[in-house]
Formats: C-alpha cells, sequence, structure tokens
C-alpha cells in the first residue's frame, strides 16, 4: 500500500513538473471545437546550419550620415552611461570613415546597458541596415526565455549572458547581441549550439479534444471552408463520431499542401526559382493541391489577392487570409486557422519555418505603428 502510495505521489510529482516546464492552455470555444494548446520550439536540421554562413563574434555597432559628436549625442540621449560612452569613444575604438561611424563594444560594455536603455539605443540603431540584428533580432515569441532556453546546448554562462541582453521591441521580447554570445564559444560545438538556439522558432501544437462538444454540422462547415470535396474532409467526417475521449492534431485538418509544410523549414531546392516561398505564397497557396509559383512575385500575389479575394471583418473563417497593413502598405499575410491562431512563414529566408503562431505574436513581429491593423480577405467562391 504504501509503494502504490508513493509511485502515485511521484507520478504526480512528475505530472506537476511537466505541466510547469510545457504550460498548455484551452483555445477560446467555437465551431471549430475544443483545442488544447501547447508550445514547441522548431530547430533548423544540421543539413541546413551546415550551409550557413556564421557571423564573427566581434559586435560592430554602425551609424550612417552621422560625425562623432552626432553619435555621442545619440548615445546620451538613448541613456547610455558616461563611463560607457566614454569607453565606447576612447582612441583606437570608433572609426570614423567618410560619413560612418562604427562602434565595437565589448561584453562589458553590453551588460552596463540596463534593458530600458538598450531598448531605446537599439530602436536607433535598426534605423541603419548595416546593423542587421537590431534591424531583424530574435523574437522570443511568448516571452518566456525560461521556456525558450529549456532545451538548449547553451552553457549556464551563456544562457545567463542572453538573459542579460533582452530588450524590447514594442510589445515583443527579443534578442540581438549574437556576436557576444559567439565571443563566450570554446569551439565548432559551441558556435553551433548558439547559432541553433537564436536560429529556433517558437510554434503551437493544436489538438481537437474529442468526443465533439459542439454541432457536428457547423464544426463541419467551418472546417471544409465552403469544399464540399475537398480530401481532408474523409477524415475530419470519421473523427465527429468518435465517442472516447481523445485529442487530434489539427495539421490532419490543413490542406494536402500545407499540412507538409507545417513545422518544416524550407529545402535548399525550393530557392531554385529565385528566392524561398514567403508568407504570400503561403497565404495565397493554402487551399491548392499544388503551389502556384508566381505568388513567389509579390505585385502578382497583391493582384490575385484583390481580384480574387473578398474583405472581410472579424469574426475570421478558417483559411481567410489575414493581411497585415501599415499606412496602405502591405507587411505581411498569413491564414487564420481558429480562435487566435494562424497559419504563418515569417519573411522569405530559409531559417523561416512554416509555423503555426497566435495572432498577438505575429503582430509583434509586424507591427510598424499605432496605425498597423489587419484586414481579412475570404477567397471569393
Amino acid at each position: 500500500m504504501l509503494r502504490a502510495v508513493a509511485f502515485y505521489l511521484l507520478t504526480l510529482a512528475a505530472a506537476v513538473q511537466l505541466s510547469a516546464v510545457e504550460p498548455v492552455w484551452t483555445a477560446k470555444p467555437g465551431p471549430w471545437g475544443q483545442l488544447e494548446v501547447r508550445a514547441v520550439y522548431l530547430e533548423p536540421p544540421d543539413s541546413l546550419l551546415a550551409v550557413i554562413a556564421k557571423p564573427n563574434s566581434v559586435t560592430h555597432w554602425s551609424f550612417d550620415q552621422m560625425t562623432e559628436q552626432g553619435v555621442r549625442t545619440l548615445l546620451e540621449r538613448a541613456g547610455v552611461p558616461a563611463n560607457v560612452i566614454e569607453h565606447l569613444l576612447s582612441p583606437g575604438r570608433v572609426i570614423v570613415s567618410g560619413n560612418s561611424v562604427s562602434l565595437y563594444p565589448q561584453v562589458e560594455d553590453l551588460t552596463a546597458l540596463t534593458a530600458e536603455v538598450r531598448s531605446a539605443l537599439y530602436l536607433e540603431l535598426a534605423k541603419y541596415p548595416a546593423n542587421e540584428y537590431q534591424r531583424d533580432p530574435v523574437f522570443i515569441l511568448g516571452g518566456d526565455i525560461d521556456d525558450w532556453l529549456a532545451e538548449t546546448a547553451l552553457t549556464a554562462a551563456q544562457q545567463e549572458l542572453m538573459r542579460k541582453l533582452l530588450w524590447h521591441r514594442g510589445g515583443a521580447l527579443v534578442f540581438s547581441d549574437i556576436q557576444a554570445l559567439l565571443s563566450l564559444a570554446k569551439g565548432p560545438q559551441d558556435v553551433s549550439n548558439i547559432f541553433r538556439t537564436v536560429t529556433r522558432v517558437r510554434s503551437l501544437i493544436v489538438e481537437l479534444q474529442l468526443p465533439l462538444k459542439v454541432d457536428r454540422k457547423e464544426f463541419l462547415d467551418y472546417w471544409s471552408a465552403g469544399q464540399t470535396d475537398a480530401p481532408r474532409l474523409t477524415f475530419i467526417n470519421a473523427i465527429t463520431q468518435r465517442r472516447a475521449p481523445q485529442s487530434v492534431d489539427i495539421t490532419h485538418f490543413l490542406p494536402t499542401l500545407m499540412r507538409q509544410r507545417a513545422y518544416t523549414f524550407p529545402e535548399m531546392e525550393l530557392g531554385l526559382k529565385g528566392r524561398f516561398p514567403d508568407c504570400h505564397w503561403t497565404s495565397l497557396n493554402f487551399f491548392n493541391l499544388t503551389p502556384k509559383d508566381f505568388f513567389l512575385d509579390t505585385r502578382l500575389a497583391a493582384e490575385h489577392l484583390l481580384n480574387n479575394y473578398a474583405t472581410v471583418d472579424a469574426p475570421y473563417h478558417y483559411g481567410d487570409v489575414l493581411c497585415f497593413l501599415d499606412n496602405g502598405e502591405g507587411l505581411h499575410t498569413c491564414v487564420y486557422i481558429a480562435d487566435d491562431i494562424v497559419l504563418t512563414k515569417n519573411g522569405d529566408s530559409i531559417l523561416a519555418p512554416w509555423a503555426l503562431m497566435q495572432i498577438k505574436d505575429v503582430d509583434s513581429v509586424y507591427r510598424r505603428s499605432a496605425n498597423t491593423r489587419i484586414q481579412g480577405y475570404r477567397l471569393k467562391k
């Protein structure tokens, strides 16, 4: 009896610990059924990491069309401590070339900045194309750095440094000092571990809980999106008959092409047409059995969207294209799945996988200003 009690307590403790490490939540109720959501981190395969150029370990800040005095003023305005400014601008530490000023901060300069000062400074640095890691930082989506680092191979010192150098871009928690992390690398394996960590992408695992707790016809109408002869409906119809408690991954409800792409990074051969698939290619090919690669042309993709889709407002339906707009400029598109979950490919980079994300996280990546808004588009019947 005591052994049974002890085993039960150990099992319960393990379950509690697992729950703490891997948060799970329930989506809002709707015609999509009862959905349970967890986070998962996608990492590029070794074959892809092997062909990607790695940055060096020297941190470099570039200021174009500025004088040394202008840089000093900018640093002061951002709140950089006076002693750090003097160190950054000391003889031999600053390079002036024409109308460009380059600074080479050391790790101690970086860690001397508070998160608020770093955020103000890096937002300025992001205005200059040469500062690629401030312009395109690592997004810690979900805002949970503990969850992000939980399964990585970073050393304790590397994890501590990464935590110290986080900053905020709008409402998003981000990281830019990849070179500083690389300065702690002891060998090739450390470099690989660091690069794998900073290229991982947070996605979602979404599971339908059965038996159904919503009207069966409403459920089928939602996931069919008006495509009554779609191949995926055979399986969707079948699961509505299940009565025992069980769960089903909703990637089974995606059209064939997107079911194949979900949670994957692009293969090298996908870039043979001049560029890798991006958000528009993904959104406009969502219901297609075979991809139409003319959507790689942004102008043709925009024309297709405007001619073949009708504008709609929330609440959105499965398969709607959500376009992030700012003062009339299209910034990004993704596909609405259910509740606040979308299928997205954030950019045409080979390091951008197809992922399921919450709308608020996609918004944190693409929000440019208070005027950034979402416009829905629905495929015309």
